[in-house]
């Protein structure tokens, strides 16, 4: 890896000593700042009030100054091969995630939007990467699911998840990440928002296709049964049924 990939509209690229990075334009100033001295991820997780967020490893949300809520993630490896490679890929893949993101956001999908990348030679032509995106105030959607009270606002979250299913469908876009831990919901004044996490594996086809749209369908439902299995999520079929009728209206209101 010779050079940062393109750089994106809004973004400017930046060497800080053997560190890489891609940052919005707003923020290049304090992503230098953060870079003179660390790495992304050493920098948040020693900021005063940092709080860790779990996933495949924990991840740290921050305050990048003057007052940008973010979350800063190393990228890691998953699979049979995690143990081994870890944290080292031959070609970090955070230039081709913030392409996916920005594509997704523009065809209406939502997505936390990325702040900033870096990479981090290590050895052997090998590369750490941290990924900095917009802190968003919600929680993933088993969080979210267990936290609900009552029947009603879980059937809420479920028309949040059909709609952004919807929005994927509408943007011709294949998540091949895509489950329930994967989906932030985040309230809103009238009805919470469904934001896809985790975008990286996303493909594209051709807008609309019905393929995707049940590929994607069936990447959630696998999820939920997974959930419903391992990790005893309440999850009824009453509600599953619901929330596949959910997918179909919107669907249906779509090609109206």
């Amino acid at each position: 890896m010779s050079a940062i990939a393109a750089v994106p509209v809004g973004y400017a690229a930046m060497r800080l000593g053997r560190a890489r990075s891609v940052a919005l334009v707003d923020c290049a100033d304090a992503i230098r700042e953060v870079l003179a001295t660390r790495s992304f991820y050493k920098w948040a997780a020693t900021q005063p009030g940092a709080e860790p967020m779990a996933g495949r490893a924990t991840a740290w949300a921050a305050v990048l100054p003057p007052a940008i809520e973010v979350v800063v993630r190393r990228s890691r490896h998953g699979g049979a091969l995690a143990a081994l490679t870890g944290e080292l890929f031959r070609a970090p893949r955070a230039a081709h995630e913030l392409a996916v993101s920005l594509r997704l956001s523009r065809l209406g999908v939502p997505t936390p939007k990325i702040v900033a990348y870096a990479l981090y030679p290590a050895f052997a032509g090998l590369w750490r990467c941290d990924v900095m995106t917009q802190r968003l105030r919600g929680s993933d959607f088993p969080d979210a699911w267990r936290s609900a009270a009552g029947d009603a606002p879980r059937m809420v979250i479920l028309d949040a998840l059909a709609r952004l299913l919807r929005t994927l469908q509408e943007a011709g876009a294949f998540h091949a990440d895509l489950n329930l831990k994967n989906v932030l919901i985040v309230p809103g004044a009238r009805m919470p928002t469904a934001y896809a996490l985790d975008v990286d594996r996303v493909q594209f086809g051709v807008r609309g296709d019905k393929l995707i749209a049940g590929r994607n369908f069936a990447r959630v439902m696998r999820s939920a049964e997974k959930w419903r299995g391992r990790w005893k999520l309440g999850m009824s079929d009453q509600q599953l049924q619901y929330f596949r009728d959910a997918v179909a209206q919107t669907q249906s209101a779509g090609e109206r």
